[in-house]
């Protein structure tokens, strides 16, 4: 009989064989570990028996349950209580079937999360009340009080008795005033100490891989316990729920400072980016921001059209909604899917700031190596997973912007348009923005509706410095961080290190369902946020002693070689010009000439000759009969028919011959023609550029491969390793090599060959981009000769560094005035706070707390930054743009600082740094062995 909406029934089954009461005992007594007592005499009820309160009747329930089945209902305020209905399944488990009732999981969840909603707001002000100003337990028992078992990790207890009251509406009220938090909302069995619930939210902060079902597991360790689902199960409701307190009261407290508008994090959260003061240099560049997509943080879909369970929807400031991605879809088809047609070169940087798209089509193959770069018809996605990862976008310092979920699909140019279209209409003017393929998405973007925008706000596309090298060489020179002005020496490798580190999240969010992925996900980017405000102060410390580093370093030595190559600053400059020109018309084909009209004309006969060659010959060929017979001739006044045949024969012959000799003559004057056009030089030339072609792009999957692992930036000699392994096992490339030198000597003057040690040791794609060019001779250029090359891209990378020295001088006084001000800010409001007893004043305290003391961390840093020699920058804080002059200056910070400088001391002299650095180049030298033993 199927159950009701209003209860729930288990059916039992006797089984086939019967045990011994022993044996059923101690099975029994496993079985309930955990369990009140409330709870058991409640099990044995429902087998109409009484239980003990000290044996819990085992014997007897046991065998009551001997009896032929039947139906029973459990109590009605048992009916949504998960970890009783679990419980009682693994009692009964081993020896009885129990038939599921007739509500689906869905059914189930929609229930328990509709009880949970109405009591979020309480639970959250039974939180603060028992966190920040708990009052003392009632000195003698009320009637409204009672016992659960509890689990908790510090003091492993297994029952806990809960203080009530006749005010406290519900017993997860009462349990969470006293430290507790049930696993169901309404008659709970079970409750999860607050103090274990923080403990589990703090390591998977740090550690995001870590499961419920293995915290869970260490907690049935602690108390000698078998592991049960149950006991997963309410760990992960409570949990759930404990996180939503957690969100309630960070969206009071960011309320409480004015931080809950709709763009508050995204203009506020790095203040180096977004913190701009009044009378402060301009830069070329407001604010660099980077993008990127990643499939580790895929969901895999629901198979067989099954329902999905969970149908929560979460909202975050960090995430784009899919309706507002999926307004650029049609505009990232814009392009034609022919990637030939991409110019990477369709916007400059002159270093007068950026400047409008130029949308002309060139040929060009820089992003032919790029997924993210082929036609969105391409891009599809393998259909067992409804999210196949995420988009993300960050600042230069790593604090994220926003995150895309990719749907069911790849690296779409949609959800990179997304974020261009939101900083459009967010971040302001001024914006370098780079992507893997920069250079193809700028051509979208002139196809799109943002086109006019993006020019108006002057920004611009560019590539990250990694993967820049891996285009063309005249894409590198015109999109490459290393050449755009105004750049310093930010990589833009940022979404590298972002997902390097949220991929720790892919064994937790694969089958999650949507809603526990994204608060896993905004979870993990939440502390990352966090980590990286902490790292502000070192990141530009460290910034400015490398720029530092290279002037002093490069300097002297460019100077020197300037002097002994007679060349001057201007001369760079000629020259970087006639090469950016040079790039531009490289491997463009010469315009016809007379001599190429005549060759066409030559053709255009040869094909006609050959027709009628071919005509004449098969009229010849036909034109004996099948049946011929020879008829002597009977009179000689009239022609016989085989001198008429024979005549015509001939004719035919004759016709043959001279058609067959107009081709000739015509196809020896192409031969002659085609040596005056050097028709066969360029046929040399094609097969040494298919050759070329063909080795770049073995070297570039060789360079991706060794990006992987993380070991693409090795020094001199683990490349001569790798070289050295590599050419005993890539008989591709060796294969290549070897086509290559013997279409090089083909050439008229021969081409310079390569050899393996050469090959293996590219870095960069230039040096194929300067042996593609034969038709213009270029070794007499002097930007052609390696030592000047080397001083032009060593001249740019002190350009450079200079840059980073002043952009860092703006970003330091920016962090120190937010710092400054954020203080005085956190004590008026405080202040307020108290005054009007603000129930949510302990958290506040505690959030200012905390970020005083990271603000003390990163003012520790800066005043490193400040003592370096030669530091030019303001060391006093500013004023922010549209605020008032008059600046309050807080000295409280003063001894969190002085700690914190000592800490940030010790930590630079502690000698396990050694240690780290052994265990890094350990795992470089491990990740290279596996590498080299699957290679082909």
């Amino acid at each position: 009989m199927p159950a009701s909406k209003t209860t729930r029934s288990v059916r039992l089954v006797v089984g086939s064989t019967r045990s011994t009461a022993k044996l059923k005992q101690e099975r029994y007594n496993a079985n309930i570990a955990g369990l009140s007592t409330e709870s058991q005499t409640l099990l044995a009820d429902m087998q109409h028996d009484a239980v003990d309160s000290t044996t819990a009747g085992i014997v007897g329930t046991m065998d009551a349950m001997d009896h032929d089945f039947q139906w029973e209902t459990v109590p009605d305020d048992l009916r949504d209580n998960e970890t009783f209905m679990l419980a009682v399944q693994d009692i009964v488990g081993s020896q009885w079937r129990i038939y599921k009732d007739s509500r689906g999981w869905r059914q189930h969840l929609v229930r328990l999360h509709a009880n949970w909603s109405p009591l979020v707001n309480a639970l959250t002000s039974g939180y603060l009340t028992w966190k920040y100003s708990s009052p003392p337990p009632p000195s003698e028992p009320s009637p409204y009080d009672f016992s659960i078992d509890v689990i908790n990790i510090y003091t492993l207890a297994t029952s806990a008795y809960i203080h009530s009251s006749p005010t406290i509406e519900t017993p997860a009220e009462a349990l969470i005033l006293n430290g507790y938090l049930g696993a169901t909302p309404h008659s709970p069995t079970i409750a999860i100490s607050l103090s274990t619930l923080e403990l589990y939210r703090r390591l998977r902060l740090r550690k995001p891989s870590l499961s419920v079902e293995a915290f869970i597991k260490v907690l049935c360790d602690l108390y000698h316990w078998p592991y049960h689902r149950r006991y997963r199960t309410a760990l992960a409701d409570a949990f759930d729920v404990y996180l939503a307190i957690h969100r309630n009261i960070d969206a009071q407290v960011l309320k409480t400072l004015g931080r809950d508008s709709e763009n508050w994090r995204v203009l506020n959260a790095c203040p180096p980016c977004t913190y701009e003061l009044k009378d402060e240099p301009e830069l070329i560049f407001r604010r660099m921001i980077v993008f990127d997509g990643n499939n580790s943080l895929s969901r895999m879909a629901p198979l067989g059209g099954r329902q999905v369970g969970d149908t929560r929807l979460f909202k975050s400031d960090y995430y784009l909604e899919r309706d507002y991605i999926d307004t650029f879809a049609l505009q990232s088809n814009m392009l034609p899917s022919d990637d030939e047609n991409v110019d990477p070169t369709s916007q400059t940087h002159t270093g007068e700031g950026p400047g409008p798209l130029n949308t002309s089509l060139a040929a060009s193959a820089c992003t032919d190596n790029w997924k993210a770069a082929a036609a969105d018809a391409k891009k599809k996605s393998w259909g067992i997973f409804e999210e196949t990862g995420i988009f993300a976008s960050a600042c230069r310092h790593g604090l994220i912007l926003w995150i895309g979920d990719m749907i069911r699909s790849g690296e779409l140019f949609k959800y990179p348009l997304a974020i261009i279209g939101k900083a459009l209409e967010t971040l302001g003017s001024r914006l370098l923005v780079g992507y893997d393929v920069g250079c193809k998405l700028a051509i979208t973007i002139a196809s799109s509706s943002l086109a006019q925008r993006f020019n108006d706000a002057e920004y611009c596309m560019c590539v990250d410095a990694f993967h820049g090298y891996t285009h063309s060489y005249l894409c590198q020179d015109k999109n490459h961080p290393n050449v755009i002005k105004g750049m310093g020496i930010e990589d833009l490798a940022t979404m590298e290190h972002i997902f390097s580190s949220s991929n720790q999240l892919a064994s937790v969010t694969r089958y999650a369902s949507a809603y526990n992925r994204r608060v896993s996900i905004d979870c993990f980017f939440k502390q990352w946020d966090e980590d990286k405000y902490l790292n502000l102060g070192n990141m530009l410390y460290q910034n400015y002693v490398q720029a530092c580093q290279i002037i002093e370093e490069q300097g002297s030595a460019i100077q020197e070689a300037k002097i002994s190559l007679d060349i001057s600053d201007d001369d760079l400059k000629t020259w970087s010009t006639e090469q950016s020109q040079y790039l531009a018309t490289s491997g463009q084909e010469a315009e016809w000439d007379v001599h190429a009209i005549a060759y066409v004309e030559l053709i255009q006969k040869l094909r006609e000759a050959r027709a009628t060659s071919e005509t004449a010959s098969a009229m010849f060929l036909n034109a004996t009969p099948m049946n011929y017979e020879f008829i002597i001739p009977t009179s000689t006044s009239t022609p016989s028919p085989y001198s008429v045949n024979l005549s015509q024969t001939r004719k035919l012959e004759t016709r043959r011959r001279q058609a067959s000799q107009r081709y000739d003559t015509i196809l020896q004057d192409i031969v002659e023609l085609e040596l005056k056009m050097e028709t066969l030089k360029y046929m040399s030339q094609r097969e040494y550029h298919r050759a070329l072609d063909n080795l770049q792009r073995l070297v570039v999957l060789r360079l991706f491969e060794l990006h992987k692992l993380n070991i693409s930036q090795t020094g001199y000699r683990m490349r001569t390793h790798i070289a050295k392994s590599l050419q005993t096992r890539c008989k591709a490339i060796q294969t290549a090599v070897k086509s290559y030198n013997t279409a090089a000597l083909a050439l008229e003057p021969p081409a310079p060959t390569l050899d393996w040690s050469k090959v293996s040791h590219y870095n960069f794609l230039e040096e194929f981009a300067l042996l593609r060019e034969t038709r213009q001779d270029i070794r007499s250029r002097r930007w052609a000769e390696p030592a000047v090359r080397e001083v032009m891209k060593q001249s740019l990378c002190i350009e450079r560094a200079h840059e980073e020295i002043q952009r860092c001088y703006v970003e330091s006084r920016r962090l120190h005035t937010a710092i400054v001000d954020e203080e005085a800010h956190f004590t008026r409001v405080i202040l307020e706070a108290k005054s009007t007893s603000d129930p949510v004043c302990g958290a506040l305290e505690e959030f200012c707390r905390r970020r005083r003391r990271i603000n003390a961390h990163i003012l520790a840093h800066l005043q490193d930054l400040y003592s370096l020699p030669g530091f030019a920058g303001l060391t006093t804080p500013g004023v922010m743009k549209n605020s008032p002059d008059n600046v309050e200056t807080i000295a409280d910070l003063q001894s969190l600082v002085i700690s914190e400088h000592q800490s940030v001391e010790a930590d630079e002299n502690d000698d396990c740094r050694g240690l780290e650095e052994d265990d890094t180049i350990a795992g470089e030298v491990g990740g290279l062995l596996n590498y080299i033993s699957e290679l082909p």
